[in-house]
């Protein structure tokens, strides 16, 4: 006997609301996760570039000024003013170098005279009329006038030299302190400082001391000149390092021909450290979290959901950053989307 199986007409609707409710349920719960787009990123060799702010010193600086207290007869430069090694930089009263003459014309007369008596007393003794007593007495007499005339002419010297002042160095005038008819005192009469080449003085941490070596290129920029570049090189690296601020002197010689870098000028250095293993995403994937300076990337997970991860950033390469740490050599960043999502959040891959 046949048996047959009834099922009403309000089961089968029931189970096709059921199961086009799934389908719908499933649909919202797709359409509910946020979109996103994601990338994968690589490590890669990235060189590593030192930045550092700096500032211009002269090469060389000179305070002219006198070893004696006189008076300021004229002054023939003022500040800014370029000058030449040997250029007459300030004349002062010479009323002492007359004086100062007739002592040397006095001790050149007594010499000549005592070269005479010297001469006659070897003649002397030579012919049996004189003694050696004597002729040794002459000999200190003439010792002495020699060392009276040296002494006289080095402190003519002195006052000539102090009378007539002239720049040692080819260079710029930064600073003059008095005028004519001013009486010399503690500050020079005139600063001038070398300013070809001029030294770029940067402060480096410690930590890169072992990547920094002497006569390495440096690329320069001045903020009075935009983008153009600068090159120097590392002349001297300090061998100390200070406690306060863990960081270490280094200066950089830079050739100044056009004179266009000034002394106290506020500049920035690059230097070529060497490479490193590093992983590099795109720009578009680093959030900035406002109201710190940190940075973060969400990074994609098998699981379909993506973790909100801190990261060291290094340098900027064009539209890339270096990654230092918090993004690991084959990850999947996600680079547009991120405003509806948290960590832990799942997500929706765009094709």
């Amino acid at each position: 006997m046949k048996k047959f199986i009834f099922i009403s007409t309000s089961v089968i609707t029931s189970l096709s609301l059921f199961s086009c409710g799934n389908k719908d349920n499933n649909t919202q719960e797709e359409e509910a996760k946020p979109l996103v787009k994601v990338e994968q990123v690589f490590a890669t060799e990235v060189e590593q570039i030192g930045t550092y702010t700096a500032t211009v010193e002269p090469e060389l600086i000179n305070n002219i000024s006198t070893s004696t207290p006189n008076r300021i007869k004229e002054i023939l430069v003022d500040e800014g003013f370029q000058i030449a090694k040997g250029q007459k930089i300030a004349v002062l009263d010479d009323v002492n170098i007359t004086t100062y003459e007739t002592q040397v014309a006095n001790a050149k007369a007594n010499l000549d005279n005592v070269k005479v008596n010297y001469d006659r007393a070897v003649q002397l003794l030579k012919i049996g009329g004189g003694t050696q007593q004597n002729v040794d007495a002459m000999q200190l007499q003439l010792t002495n006038a020699e060392n009276t005339l040296a002494a006289a002419e080095r402190t003519l010297r002195n006052v000539q030299e102090n009378t007539v002042l002239v720049s040692p160095i080819n260079g710029i005038v930064t600073a003059r302190n008095y005028d004519p008819g001013d009486m010399t005192g503690a500050l020079p009469i005139v600063t001038v400082a070398q300013v070809n080449p001029v030294k770029i003085v940067i402060n480096v941490p410690e930590s890169e001391f072992s990547k920094i070596t002497k006569g390495m290129p440096a690329q320069i920029t001045f903020d009075t000149y935009g983008d153009e570049e600068f090159t120097g090189k590392v002349t001297i690296i300090s061998p100390t390092v200070d406690t306060n601020t863990r960081t270490f002197g280094v200066e950089i010689g830079l050739n100044n021909n056009e004179g266009k870098i000034l002394p106290g000028m506020f500049g920035r250095v690059k230097l070529k450290l060497g490479e490193a293993n590093h992983v590099v995403v795109p720009d578009r994937a680093v959030v900035k979290q406002p109201g710190s300076g940190n940075q973060y990337i969400f990074v994609y997970h098998n699981d379909g959901t993506v973790s909100y991860n801190k990261v060291e950033l290094g340098q900027r390469i064009n539209d890339t950053y270096e990654v230092v740490d918090g993004v690991a050599d084959g990850d999947y960043v996600v680079v547009t989307g991120q405003s509806r999502l948290a960590d832990g959040v799942p997500v929706q891959v765009a094709e």
